[in-house]
């Protein structure tokens, strides 16, 4: 595999004169592009076709919502080149490059000197990724276009269940007698669960266009930690954008571990959640509806019980989906979230105020 030719097929300014790995992403490969000219560069992915079973629909969506928001950046004012992705098409206008091998290719323009953040520390940092999230949905409040559904059932607890189910019926790794206590978490939730569901498929909570993977290291910062942009667009789809603020608060205010074997390290932090939520609604307040206000704190909740039943799931079926370091990780990983979901439910109340109060301002 040539990556220098590979990058050639694509539109880029100046001649490519080297292509280098970056990182280790848990599902694309990312490598720099290196250009003769005075562009900062390029980053060229391949992306896993595993994971995403259509990638030219996908970079479809990516490429219609970032072509709107850079265009919301224009009428304030803004610079599009430092505060949107840009996606850079093949010489022949294609969006991404499907090689001999099968594999895609898609490349975007390199913001440069930027700050990415891997945890959020304190509530400050918390309250910067709500601004980033809630801009990026503020953004495109307004968006008409169709976007595809790349990853059905994605956060769908109907879906879910279903799953759960057909898991319990095959107890591929003979697993499902260990873990009855466990599997009581799960069915003792559905029916309150499901209450967010339904108001999702009757239309009381609306479906718009959400983020879909809302961890900290999916915004850019600059060098005085003020928010950027919002990158990694793979999972961008419609969707409530309940999600977004449930898997944020998920994996911002957790003070331990997704996989902390001592559960007295792991609980909530209210103080990080009050910053993400005050950063969150000073951008998209006015957007979000009188019902989506109201079950903002339980999305965290639901987000977090869709992480507890997926890795109870897997590991019941014999770590199929999660690549794990040991045989027990995916049980690990179950309690630990389970952890954090008690101490949610714990502060339900005092998150639900904390909403309102944010809200009433």
């Amino acid at each position: 595999m040539d990556l220098i030719e590979i990058a050639k097929y694509f539109k880029v300014d100046g001649r490519v004169e080297s292509v280098k790995s970056v990182g280790e992403g848990f599902i694309n490969d990312t490598y720099f592009v290196k250009v003769s000219s005075a562009v900062p560069g390029y980053i060229l992915q391949r992306k896993n076709s595993n994971v995403f079973k259509n990638i030219p629909e996908m970079m479809s969506n990516i490429d219609r919502v970032t072509a709107h928001i850079s265009r919301k950046v224009k009428e304030a004012g803004g610079n599009p080149l430092f505060e949107v992705l840009h996606v850079v098409p093949t010489k022949s206008g294609e969006l991404c490059y499907k090689d001999e091998s099968g594999n895609y290719w898609a490349m975007s323009r390199l913001i440069p000197d930027v700050l990415a953040i891997d945890r959020v520390s304190d509530a400050g940092i918390a309250r910067k990724g709500g601004i980033g999230i809630g801009r990026f949905q503020r953004q495109l409040a307004d968006f008409q276009e169709e976007l595809y559904d790349t990853l059905p059932g994605f956060h769908d607890m109907r879906f879910r269940f279903e799953q759960w189910e057909e898991s319990l019926s095959r107890d591929a790794a003979g697993r499902k007698d260990a873990v009855k206590e466990e599997i009581e978490w799960i069915e003792s939730r559905k029916e309150r669960m499901m209450e967010l569901k339904r108001k999702i498929e009757d239309g009381t909570i609306p479906m718009r266009v959400a983020h879909n993977d809302t961890k900290i290291n999916n915004i850019l910062f600059d060098k005085k930690r003020d928010v950027l942009c919002v990158i990694d667009l793979d999972t961008v789809m419609r969707a409530p954008v309940l999600y977004d603020f449930g898997d944020a608060i998920r994996s911002y205010a957790n003070t331990g571990k997704e996989d902390d074997s001592n559960l007295d390290n792991v609980e909530i932090s209210l103080d990080i959640f009050r910053g993400f939520a005050e950063g969150y609604l000073s951008q998209c307040r006015e957007a979000l509806t009188d019902a989506e206000i109201d079950n903002l704190a339980f999305s965290a909740l639901y987000i977090t019980f869709e992480q507890v039943l997926r890795f109870l799931m897997d590991y019941i079926d014999g770590d199929t989906y999660y690549k794990t370091r040991y045989p027990a990780h995916n049980l690990v990983r179950a309690r630990a979230q389970y952890k954090l979901l008690r101490s949610m439910e714990e502060h339900y109340e005092e998150m639900q105020s904390i909403i309102r109060s944010i809200a009433a301002e």
